[in-house]
């Protein structure tokens, strides 16, 4: 539960002493942050904190010479990308899109600047994701090519072009400065295209994405379950923010049908047109698939990393220490978790929220949670949750289908009086489903 958040400093959670499941292993945890690398490795050498989160590129050797810690690699189940909004010239020209597209070194970005674990990206979603990689593969780098595309499209090369991203270490952006100043240089230097670097703040940065403030963008996605809706769909589906502006008919319709459909073989094919879709009207370019680790005191038994970066720190026991402090890449915008969409928020809904079902510790093998059970009708349309009895709440009151009911209205119902939160954009829900009810008018 939380005890305090005290702004700019830490937040402070304490064992829930009426939980239904396993109670935690250490009472209290202490979440902290910090924007640096160097300053998160060196808080955990001096054992000021427990446990950390993306370990820095060069850091990775460091740790893993130091017997005080240990290393706990994640798997590249992430996606940076090049983002370019349609609504705004000249980003508005498929083929400007596809000359950007091919006019960047992805493997130069991967090798100069990322860990052990990362790759080229070669399509949007990690080939460990199903039905990611089919298709054709991405654009290979081709600059005499790409400057001739932008070329014949009448590409203005005299005007100076602004590129947006934030100054936040993610897993999907180990180095988000000298990634931004090298594509920078890369689009001069591969096709004469001039970028200003606009840093943002973080605390607005994703808001005024998905509000499709921004012509040209740096972002990137970690998966929050492993199915191609969660990249495909949450990006470019019909619910999808504006980040990328008017939406492709022909690709939403599209990914409708991969969703909706049962049948791999069949669902295989259908994603084999979504990603050439994808491909062919460059919504943005993707970069990097890129490796990550946590790393910890090695006298934290229960340590791990999770690779979709839900952590759970209630399973940690941190030595003969009373408790577990935990660093990680910056302060979370807020915590009502159906209106969050960025990682260090996530992570701590995940340490005070449940849901219907869970993933095992450190993995991505499911199991039940607040339901016993879910049952699927045969074709697959309709799911019937039995719920755990006597599952009770951290303040007061007891779970039953009410609350489970509520918990989908107030994301999904615009009109609800308790569709509130941090910025109000509520992402997650329209994008995996397709829309809000009662959406606003603007």
């Amino acid at each position: 539960m939380v005890k305090e958040w005290v702004t700019g400093d830490h937040i402070t959670l304490v064992a829930n002493p009426n939980y239904w499941g396993t109670a935690a292993k250490a009472q209290t945890v202490v979440i902290k942050w910090s924007a640096e690398a160097a300053q998160r490795l060196q808080e955990l050498q001096a054992g000021t904190v427990d446990g950390i989160d993306n370990v820095g590129t060069d850091d990775f050797a460091t740790v893993q010479a130091d017997s005080t810690l240990a290393l706990y690699p994640r798997q590249a189940l992430n996606i940076l990308y090049l983002g370019m909004n349609q609504n705004m010239a000249p980003w508005n020209n498929e083929s400007v899109r596809q000359a950007i597209a091919m006019g960047i070194d992805r493997a130069r970005i991967a090798s100069n600047f990322y860990p052990a674990g990362s790759e080229a990206a070669k399509y949007f979603s990690p080939c460990a994701i199903p039905f990611g990689c089919g298709g054709d593969e991405w654009y290979a780098f081709d600059k005499v090519k790409a400057k001739g595309m932008l070329t014949a499209a009448g590409f203005d090369f005299s005007k100076t072009y602004d590129f947006h991203y934030r100054a936040k270490v993610r897993s999907y952006l180990p180095s988000p400065d000298q990634v931004a100043t090298d594509i920078q240089a890369q689009l001069a230097d591969n096709l004469g295209v001039k970028i200003k670097l606009v840093v943002e703040d973080n605390a607005t940065f994703l808001t005024d994405s998905s509000l499709g403030k921004f012509p040209m963008f740096l972002l990137g996605w970690g998966a929050d379950f492993p199915d191609m809706t969660d990249f495909v769909d949450y990006h470019f589906g019909t619910g999808a923010n504006s980040a990328f502006g008017d939406k492709f008919p022909d690709l939403t319709a599209a990914m409708t049908g991969a969703a909706a459909e049962g049948d791999a073989t069949k669902r295989a094919a259908d994603y084999v047109i979504v990603n050439n879709l994808i491909r062919q009207h460059v919504p943005m370019v993707p970069l990097v698939h890129g490796g990550s680790a946590t790393a910890y005191k090695s006298d934290v038994t229960g340590a791990h990393s999770s690779p979709i970066g839900n952590e759970a720190l209630w399973t940690m026991t941190p030595g003969t220490r009373d408790q577990l402090v935990w660093m990680q890449n910056s302060e979370p915008s807020g915590l009502y978790c159906g209106d969050e969409s960025d990682g260090d928020a996530l992570r701590i809904c995940q340490q005070i929220f449940d849901a219907l079902y869970q993933y095992k510790v450190g993995g991505l093998d499911t199991e039940p949670a607040l339901a016993t059970s879910c049952d699927p009708s045969a074709d697959l349309k309709v799911w019937t949750c039995h719920l755990r009895e006597g599952v009770k709440f951290g303040v007061s009151g007891e779970l039953d289908a009410n609350d489970v009911v509520d918990t989908f209205a107030v994301q999904w119902d615009a009109a609800n009086p308790l569709h509130v939160g941090n910025a109000g954009t509520f992402d997650y829900f329209p994008a995996l489903f397709g829309g809000l009810l009662n959406p606003p008018a603007s």
